[in-house]
């Protein structure tokens, strides 16, 4: 396999399991906040937000039909886990929620953003994979922002919290590219 296919083949599978477990983790964190009967407001933030991940979803599960890439062998662990971040860090509060939402967020747009450089300097032809991913990165970011205004912060003991999940979100990425 030459270099080019083997990198896209990466992106592909690693941002369609990426935006597959954040769909997992808002549906998590909408199952709790549901149960619990709580903040109908927040509860519309995460569905909004969930949708812009549905969106990005659909075009990476097209990306994976027509490049013929195989997704990766984990999906159902991120399903799993994902469910359960999102699931737990409601239970936990709105602070632990929207942290969850800006640590990944965070994780997320960066390694868009590191995409977005190797498109730009090694595949410059692909200009439409390149524009999806700044929009997809530009929503990640706008999330995150989101969730910064309703009070997440890393503050204290949150601050474990928010390198727990910034690091499980870096492993997956890795772990994604290969297998």
């Amino acid at each position: 396999m030459d270099e080019k296919k083997r990198l896209i083949d990466e992106m592909i599978r690693v941002n369609h399991a990426g935006e597959r477990g954040a769909i997992k983790i808002y549906e998590g964190q909408l199952k709790a906040l549901q149960l619990l009967n709580k903040d109908p407001e927040l509860q519309g933030i995460i569905k909004e937000m969930r949708d812009h991940e549905l969106e990005h979803l659909k075009f990476f599960e097209e990306q994976i039909i027509e490049r013929q890439v195989r997704p990766t062998v984990l999906l159902p662990i991120w399903d799993l886990l994902g469910t359960a971040l999102g699931f737990g860090t409601a239970l936990l509060g709105k602070k632990a929620t929207t942290l969850c939402t800006s640590s990944v967020e965070e994780v997320i747009g960066g390694h868009y953003g590191e995409q977005i450089d190797i498109l730009s300097k090694k595949f410059k032809e692909e200009k439409e994979l390149k524009k999806k991913f700044e929009k997809f990165r530009e929503e990640e970011l706008e999330h995150k922002d989101k969730a910064e205004q309703l009070g997440a912060n890393n503050d204290g003991l949150y601050s474990l919290l928010d390198t727990v999940i910034k690091n499980s979100s870096k492993f997956a990425i890795a772990i994604s590219k290969r297998y």
